[in-house]
């Protein structure tokens, strides 16, 4: 089998990489967010053309408003930061997730950051944000009029998305946590135990190994 070309992450474990060292949980989440952009770079050595990162799920509201204020921030500071580099490189940037709740500033900065890097075609970097697979299904299924799969993709945030061939999520923890439900109905999963301020080069490596070395039969057969 050869490397997947669409990836998604669940980047899990940032706050108890904080906490196993003692500072504060905004610094896990600064931490998570430099090894996204690490990743990000190796991900197009590798040869994928999208990668997906779960950055805020429509659940991550219920935690405290200091941590929500800080992730909030530094969402916003980065899209500043790395958007012009990000660029440079060739990525695309796209943001799927619900809008509601968001400051209308930090709305403002995620479509320009969209249009600024709309024509780069050396990898589509997809941030989930305010996003929840539930969600995304329900706001599509409100104006759906259609009858065939294909039609109802449509209405999803991002139609030009590929399914991911891979999901990944590390931290130890081995469920999706509402995540790309439609999309991750054929990927193929593997849970790595890392907090995800660990998950490094070499082990992206080894994950899209461990992809390689699977048979993927979409519900047919396995050749004899």
């Amino acid at each position: 089998m050869s490397a997947p070309r669409f990836v998604a992450i669940i980047t899990d474990g940032n706050g108890r990489w904080a906490e196993n060292r003692g500072l504060p949980v905004r610094e896990g989440h600064s931490a998570g967010a430099d090894t996204v952009k690490a990743r990000l770079k190796d991900a197009v050595e590798f040869g994928i053309k999208e990668l997906t990162v779960f950055s805020f799920s429509t659940e991550n509201w219920s935690r405290s408003p200091e941590e929500v204020s800080a992730l909030m921030e530094m969402f916003s500071q980065r899209i500043v930061d790395e958007t012009p580099e990000l660029h440079e490189e060739g990525v695309r940037m796209r943001f799927i997730g619900r809008r509601e709740g968001i400051a209308p500033r930090l709305i403002e900065q995620m479509d320009e950051a969209e249009a600024f890097t709309a024509g780069n075609d050396t990898i589509t970097f997809f941030i989930a944000f305010n996003y929840g697979g539930r969600a995304e299904i329900i706001d599509a299924a409100r104006g759906f009029t259609g009858s065939t799969e294909e039609e109802f993709r449509e209405g999803l945030y991002a139609p030009d998305m590929h399914d991911p061939e891979l999901l990944i999520r590390t931290s130890g923890e081995q469920r999706i946590s509402n995540y790309l439900l439609w999309q991750c109905a054929y990927s193929e999963f593997v849970f790595r135990d890392e907090l995800w301020p660990d998950f490094s080069r070499d082990a992206f490596a080894e994950t899209l190994e461990e992809y390689g070395r699977r048979t993927r039969r979409f519900g047919n057969r396995a050749a004899s």
